[in-house]
């Protein structure tokens, strides 16, 4: 699976480790994040994030 990274602040985006501290269990695809999901680090939306 791909990672993502945010354009805004650097975050990666693991989906091997998914988010678990934002309720996204590992193996969650970034294709799969729920609409309302927002970068752990800086709060902006999938929007920002490009491929690694």
């Amino acid at each position: 699976m791909q990672r993502y990274v945010c354009d805004v602040c650097g975050y990666v985006y693991d989906p091997e480790v998914g988010d678990p501290e934002n309720g996204i269990p590992a193996g969650t695809s970034f294709e799969a994040l729920p609409d309302g999901w927002v970068c752990p680090l800086c709060g902006m939306g999938k929007e920002v994030f490009a491929k690694e």
